[in-house]
This record gives C-alpha cells, sequence and structure tokens, in this order.
C-alpha cells in the first residue's frame, strides 16, 4: 500500500500548516480561517494556550494551558517537532488574523530545495538590534524547513532560558539567529515572499495595488466577515474571472519557458501546447496511435470494425464542441485528444474580392486534473472462494485446472477454497444413474482429497439447458455466508498466488468488484506453425491479446452481489427469462452503486482453446463468444503468414 511504501522509501508529505490562535478568538477568526483556507492546505492544526468549552466543528485543536505567548510559540515548536518533524518537509506558521492564499503558499514550497535551511517570511528589523540580523513577523506567516527545524529544537530550551522579549515571532527570529545564525529573508531562490498589510477600513474588492494582488499573506484581518471577503476576492481574481485564468496560464507558461532553457534539450525540449505533456512517442509500430477520420456527420473508424458509422453519443458531442468541418483525431494517454482540422477560409479585400485558403491546424484537449480517489483499506489475508462452472464441453481442461490448483494453491497453502459446479443437461441428468458424464470429474476431486487431508472440495449440480452466469451464481450464493469472496473462474484459468492476490486487494466489500481482462493465448499451430514454442521469461505474454470480449472471471462479495440481485429481481419481477440474456457483469452494473474495475490482468492468462458458444443464450453473449474465439486464432500478421504459406502450398 502507498503509505506503507513511502515510510520505507524514507518519502516526506510536503507541506505542514500551524494556526496560532487564543481562546478569544478560536470561535471567531480561527473558525473563519477553517471555512476559507483550511481544505486547501493538506495538513493544519490550530494551537492555543487554553481552549473554549467547546471547540468548533471540523478543527483539531492543540491546547498548553497557558496564554502567554512566548510559551504559546515554545510548546508549538516543540509539538510540532515531536509529532510532525520526522513526516513533513515544509512548516508555516501563522496567526488567526492572517489571510493565506493557500494554493500559492503549496506552489512557493514546491520551487524551494529541501536540502537548504529555509526562514522565509515577511523579514522585520529588531527593536535596537543588529541591523543585519532580521526576524520574520508572524502576523504575515513565515516557512520553515525540516533541516532548520531540526536543527532548532536542541536549542529551544536555552532560548526559553535565555531570551527575553513581549513577541513570539522576535522571540523565535532571535533563537534562530543566535543560535543558527540564520535571519528571515524575504526572497529565496528566486522566489519572492509577498505579503500586503492592511490599513483600517480596508474594502477588498476596490484594492487594486499590485502588492495586493500579488501577495501571498494579508494582515491584519480584524474581523470574520472580512476574512470572508479577502477570500471571495482572491478566489475571483484566480479562478472565476477569466483575466484571472489568463494570467494564472500565461505566467505558468512563462514559467515553463523559462525553465526549459535550463534543461539538456535546450529550448528544442520545449513541447506544444505549452504546459502539456508531449506526445506519446512509439518505440515500434506496435505502439503507433492511430488518427480517426471525421466529418460532421461519420466517423470512419468504429468500434465495431465498420469503416463508415455515424456520429453519436459522446463522439458526436466531442467533435461538435470542436467546430462544423472535417479532420483527424486521436487519443493520447499520455495528454488528451489530439485533433487535426482542416480549415476552408475565405478571405475578403476591401475592394470586395474573395480567396479561398485552405489551412490545416493542431488542436489539443488536454486531460484535466488527475485526483486521487480514496480507497477503504484491504489485506491480503481475506480468504477466496473459487466457483468453476463445467458443461460437458470443459471436461478435457477440468484435469490441467485441478493441476494448477493443486500446485499454486494447495501445496502453497494459500487461503483459497473451490466449489465446482456440475451443468448438467435434461437429457444427461435422466441417465445419471446408469452413465454420469462427470463421474471422472468426482474421481479426480476424491484423489485430490485423499493427497491434502484436510482439504474438502464440495460440488454443486444443476440441471438446465441454459447455463445463464446469474442464475447459476443465484445457487452458489445461498449456499455460502454473505461475507464470502467469491472469484468466479473458467475452466481454462490457471490459477496462481499472484492473481488471488490481485483479487482480494482489487475486490473491497460494499465499495468495488472486480472484472479481470485475462491474457489469452493465441491458436500455436497457426503461431508457431510446426515450430517449437517460445518458452523463455522475455517471450511472456507476446503471442496472445487481452480478451476484452470474455466477462467470465470476476471477483466480488456474496453481500455485494445479493444487494444488486435483489435490486434485479423487483425490477424484472418474475420474468426470470430475461436473466438468459445477462451476466454477473451486467448485474454490478445496471442495479449497484458499487466501483465496477475492468482492468486488464497480466497475472490470468489462459492457453488457446476453442470454446464452446452456446446459441441458447442471448444474441449479444452468443456473439461476444464468437468474437473472442475469432481474434483469439492469431494475430494479423499470423494469419497472414498463414494463408501465404497456405495459397504457396496450392499453388505448387
Amino acid at each position: 500500500r502507498t503509505r506503507y511504501i513511502q515510510t520505507e522509501l524514507g518519502f516526506h508529505e510536503r507541506l505542514f500548516v500551524a494556526v496560532l490562535t487564543s481562546k478569544a478568538t478560536l470561535n471567531t477568526l480561527a473558525v473563519a480561517v477553517n471555512k476559507t483556507v483550511a481544505h486547501h492546505f493538506p495538513r493544519l492544526l490550530y494551537f492555543t494556550g487554553l481552549r473554549s468549552a467547546k471547540v468548533p466543528h471540523g478543527m483539531v485543536l492543540v491546547a498548553h494551558g497557558d496564554e502567554r505567548p512566548i510559551w504559546l510559540m515554545y510548546e508549538t515548536m516543540n509539538y510540532i517537532h515531536q509529532h510532525f518533524g520526522s513526516d513533513y518537509d515544509w512548516f508555516y506558521v501563522m496567526q488567526d488574523d492572517t489571510y493565506a492564499q493557500a494554493e500559492q503558499i503549496k506552489a512557493l514550497v514546491t520551487h524551494l530545495s529541501i536540502n537548504q535551511d529555509v526562514y522565509l517570511g515577511r523579514a522585520e528589523e529588531f527593536i535596537g538590534g543588529d541591523e543585519q540580523a532580521r526576524y520574520c513577523h508572524g502576523g504575515f506567516g513565515y516557512l520553515l524547513s525540516r533541516s532548520l527545524l531540526l536543527k532548532l529544537h536542541p536549542h529551544l530550551d536555552s532560548c526559553r532560558n535565555e531570551i527575553l522579549s513581549v513577541r513570539p515571532d522576535e522571540w523565535l527570529g532571535r533563537c534562530i539567529i543566535d543560535f543558527l545564525g540564520i535571519t528571515c529573508v524575504s526572497q529565496l531562490q528566486g522566489q519572492h515572499y509577498h505579503t500586503y498589510e492592511l490599513a483600517k477600513n480596508t474594502e477588498p474588492e476596490k484594492e487594486e495595488e499590485e502588492e495586493f494582488q500579488a501577495a501571498l499573506a494579508v494582515h491584519p484581518v480584524s474581523d470574520m466577515t472580512l476574512m470572508y471577503r479577502l477570500h471571495k476576492h482572491f478566489l475571483h481574481c484566480m479562478y472565476a474571472s477569466p483575466v484571472g485564468i489568463s494570467l494564472c496560464s500565461l505566467f505558468a507558461q512563462m514559467q515553463i519557458r523559462n525553465l526549459t532553457a535550463l534543461t539538456p534539450a535546450g529550448e528544442a525540449g520545449l513541447t506544444w501546447p505549452v504546459g502539456i505533456n508531449a506526445p506519446f512517442l512509439p518505440k515500434s509500430r506496435f505502439e503507433v496511435i492511430s488518427w480517426d477520420y471525421f466529418t460532421e456527420q461519420h466517423l470512419f473508424s468504429c468500434p465495431d470494425g465498420s469503416p463508415k458509422c455515424e456520429l453519436s453519443g459522446a463522439s458526436k458531442a466531442d467533435i461538435s464542441e470542436i467546430i462544423e468541418l472535417n479532420g483527424y483525431r486521436r487519443f493520447d494517454p499520455t495528454r488528451g485528444m489530439e485533433y487535426t482540422l482542416d480549415l476552408l477560409l475565405e478571405a475578403v479585400t476591401q475592394k470586395g474580392h474573395s480567396h479561398v485558403l485552405a489551412k490545416r491546424v493542431s488542436l489539443v484537449r488536454p486531460l484535466s486534473k488527475v485526483e486521487i480517489i480514496p480507497m477503504p483499506y484491504v489485506t491480503e489475508a481475506t480468504r477466496v472462494q473459487l466457483v468453476l462452472p463445467l458443461t460437458v464441453q470443459d471436461l478435457d481442461f477440468v484435469a490441467n485446472f485441478l493441476d494448477m490448483f493443486a500446485m499454486n494453491t494447495l501445496d502453497t497453502h494459500d487461503n483459497a477454497l473451490l466449489t465446482l459446479l456440475f451443468i448438467y443437461h435434461p437429457y444427461d441428468a435422466q441417465r445419471v444413474g446408469q452413465v454420469d458424464v462427470f463421474a471422472g470429474v468426482k474421481a479426480m476431486v476424491g484423489e485430490l482429497e485423499k493427497r491434502y487431508a484436510d482439504v474438502k472440495i464440495p460440488w454443486i449440480s444443476v440441471k438446465t439447458e441454459v447455463p445463464s452466469q446469474v442464475k447459476l451464481m443465484d445457487i452458489v450464493s445461498k449456499k455460502h455466508p454473505v461475507d464470502t469472496l467469491f472469484f468466479l473462474a473458467s475452466v481454462w484459468t490457471e490459477i496462481n498466488m499472484e492473481f488471488l492476490g490481485g483479487c482480494r486487494m482489487n475486490t473491497i466489500s460494499n465499495w468495488q468488484v472486480f472484472f479481470p481482462v485475462h491474457f489469452q493465448e493465441f491458436n500455436p499451430a497457426l503461431v508457431y506453425r510446426g515450430e517449437q514454442t517460445a518458452s523463455s521469461s522475455t517471450d511472456f505474454l507476446r503471442d496472445g491479446h487481452f480478451d476484452r470480449h470474455s466477462f467470465a472471471e470476476a471477483c466480488f462479495y456474496n453481500s455485494d452481489y445479493m444487494t444488486a440481485r435483489t435490486k434485479l429481481a423487483a425490477d424484472i419481477l418474475d420474468r426470470d427469462e430475461v436473466l438468459e440474456s445477462m451476466e454477473v457483469f451486467d448485474v454490478f452494473l445496471h442495479y449497484s452503486g458499487l466501483h465496477l474495475f475492468r482492468a486488464v490482468e497480466p497475472g490470468l492468462v489462459q492457453k488457446y482453446a476453442l470454446r464452446s458458444c452456446n446459441p441458447r443464450l442471448s444474441e449479444e453473449l452468443y456473439h461476444r463468444c464468437v468474437l473472442s474465439n475469432l481474434e483469439g486464432l492469431a494475430s494479423r500478421s499470423h494469419l497472414a503468414m498463414a494463408l501465404f504459406e497456405q495459397e504457396q502450398a496450392n499453388s505448387t
């Protein structure tokens, strides 16, 4: 999990924020800080001498038990070092009568080196002190680096006993100067800490000074209303007004241009558009991202493989938002949707003469900001219940499945169980007393149970002509506890510990179900044509493809299935024939509010086999099965070579 990797590798969080408040202002100014900028900072705590009877909701408060300003500063520095000194790179200290532009503060620390002792803020002279020495004014906030905090901590007790001051910010500044020899600066590594001092009766909406607009921190904020007005003003300037957005974009592009000139590639390394990732560079012809030609009505690269189809849905909305004409488009996962548009422009002179110009332009619709979705914590200790449906057509593959299950789960003592689901055709079910088509499989199960004395492999017998996945799962679901983690497998699945671990980690009760896309190996008769099959590790996942048409494998909790199945039952009432056209995937897709995680799974590999497609199933399910068989034969190059060799043989 991410947080464990971060700890083991010694990574630190970026920024910790401490807000100094008091009992008198905790329910006023501190609340205003919490409602305006607190949620923009990754971690923020409030420090006070004495606390009020009731702490405002949503605020983490640390009370030191003494309202003396110097004592509050001393205890706060000690607390930050003890609890957060090893977790964060930067520490920002502000007062509750300070308005800080949170996003600008966060951007500031990303441009500063963590290997330097930093004491950054609004530099002020000591009264009657050294002309060269400066302390950071507490009202405008100040930034301390982790390295400085670690060096300062051993001297805090000496500073408390030896330095006399009435102002906590002066006391801290004198402590840093006397014991570390570091003075406060307002500019460092090319970054400026801009501040603005508010006059009485200031109206933020009418302030037009450049210093005010560029300020990272504004002080003093006399009341809650002024704090909210400042917040509204800066947000409007930065995000709401087109001018603010344009200025931000231009400023960012200017910074990128300046920094690019200092890179090894120089200005040649600058990509278009500025600030967007460079286009993906394929390493082979198989990685080339193709362009799709389109007009206002049609798309000439269709999902079903047809050469031409009408624009509809999201594709039509996408093209309509660009412009009404024709061109090409492609999706680059590293940057977004790219367009090449052909324009016919009519140029008209002042005398009325016109001329048609043909121009080709390029556009990019960049990917929006990526967000990390918080996920509940799961472990790899959960027991997995494998469910294997079997028909008569699957009998040739059962032995290999059981061998792999025994080798990769029973021999390794993996926390996994197996249940077999024997699907009898009505004709075979009538003759089971004389000839049991699954007798061989039951004998294999008996041998496994003898070899592994503590293992039991139960089976369930079902009679049906149409083996609906949902109906079969209904039977299995009723025979297991609600907290069971199911892995719905197929007879061609090769069970291994790597995938079972992924099944546990990617399936979260009441949150997410997992439908892996297995890797299907091609027909060796077409791929190798009599040559020896490659077996080296470098050829892993080479001669095959990820079968996107198959939804046979799935990982989900029984409780989640039962909840979705109840909603489905209420929707279809007694029309059980509807279930024949559905898979478990459809149940979760349409009747649950869970995340459906559908992703390629390299750990789930299947050998080539020609599947038996049941024509009694719905047209869509039958069509998907046929496509899976066809696309699983071989790649286009292998098929072309096979046809070429066949034609050569016929011609001779």
